[in-house]
């Protein structure tokens, strides 16, 4: 009976756990609902603001000031490492640790590399290894333009002030719930069209002047493009939590239903083996 006792234990536990997976699940793909809209309405003008930079930057002329792309030998990069809060999310975590230590390790091997984490599961892991210049864990608080425009601001001034001569994001780009794909993108120095050699260089009519557009356009898609990243990160952690979630409750529900009929078995022994103690006490005492 002991062992009977054991088992209900065990399925008393794996439904409880089953209970909360199903539960995480199910806020999970609330919250991805939102948060896939969001990225989904924001990629078209965020990519379509990307193109204009690339093509205005190849069409400014060398006696303009644009600080944002000057080219410079790559001594000193800065990467920024968005990664989640909260675990529970299979490989959404692990995989931009991974990439971001690759990178480190191989690409840039020979240089000065700092970080800038953006969220508190990417911190805990590569601040034991490598130089964590500032870490933000409430930027997915509060998810807004403004938050990001901070954070943007502080690394651009770096940039113009030359102790970084590139700067990157690594993060997770949501495809589906079931998907996401590491990606790395360069923030700084801005690569023109005509420097990538992918279009001819577009022919603008600028108004106002051309510095005016460096001085505004130029930031504002170095900080979308960050925004557009962080939103990225954000739907893609939700989807990977549902996803994980979604086959921690099929795992639990296969288990519980494996102990419940090893529990059935063990208590169908139990009572057959009292029948046959009943059957053999009984043939005792009549002979």
């Amino acid at each position: 009976m002991a062992n009977l006792k054991e088992i209900r234990n065990r399925i008393a536990s794996v439904s409880s756990t089953m209970q909360i997976t199903s539960a995480m699940k199910m806020v999970s793909a609330a919250k991805l609902k939102k948060a896939q809209d969001a990225i989904t309405a924001m990629r078209p003008y965020s990519d379509k603001l990307t193109e204009l930079i690339q093509n205005l930057s190849g069409s400014i002329d060398g006696d303009t000031q644009n600080p944002y792309t000057d080219q410079r030998p790559v001594n000193n990069v800065l990467i920024l490492v968005i990664t989640s809060n909260r675990g529970l999310c299979g490989g959404f975590n692990s995989s931009i640790v991974k990439e971001v230590t690759k990178k480190i390790e191989t690409v840039y091997a020979n240089k000065n590399v700092s970080l800038i984490t953006l969220g508190k599961k990417g911190n805990d892991i590569l601040q034991k290894s490598f130089e964590v210049a500032l870490n933000n864990n409430d930027i997915f608080d509060a998810l807004t333009f403004a938050n990001a425009s901070a954070i943007a601001d502080e690394f651009m001034e770096e940039f113009t002030n030359k102790k970084y001569d590139k700067i990157e994001v690594v993060y997770n780009r949501f495809k589906n719930a079931a998907t996401q794909i590491v990606t790395t993108e360069t923030l700084l120095p801005i690569v023109s069209d005509q420097e990538k050699e992918t279009s001819a260089v577009v022919d603008y009519i600028f108004e106002p002047s051309k510095e005016e557009i460096i001085q505004e356009l130029l930031p504002k898609s170095i900080k979308m493009q960050l925004f557009k990243a962080l939103r990225d990160s954000f739907a893609s952690e939700h989807g990977a939590r549902m996803t994980a979630m979604h086959k921690a409750t099929d795992n639990a529900t296969e288990l519980r239903d494996q102990l419940k009929l090893s529990y059935n078995q063990a208590r169908q022994a139990a009572i057959t083996n009292e029948i046959l103690e009943i059957v053999g006490g009984a043939e005792a005492l009549s002979s």
